[in-house]
């Protein structure tokens, strides 16, 4: 007996998958065109790393396959 999952489940994997992407790619992009002051420099690279773990893992979720 396999178990499959709901079409439902699987679309909605994918658009979660598609907003972190997006939310990711908004924070890497607002990050490096607007550094914030020199006070806070080093934590913009905190953000930067924060914004591609999330475009990873958006892309890992649009990507993986349902079996």
């Amino acid at each position: 007996m396999s178990e499959e999952k709901p079409i439902g489940l699987t679309i909605a994997e994918k658009f979660f998958g598609l907003i972190v992407l997006l939310i990711g790619a908004v924070t890497v992009y607002i990050t490096y065109t607007n550094p914030p002051g020199s006070i806070v420099a080093p934590f913009s690279s905190i953000f930067i790393a924060a914004g591609l773990a999330l475009i990873a893992i958006g892309i890992f979720l649009v990507l993986a396959k349902t079996e």
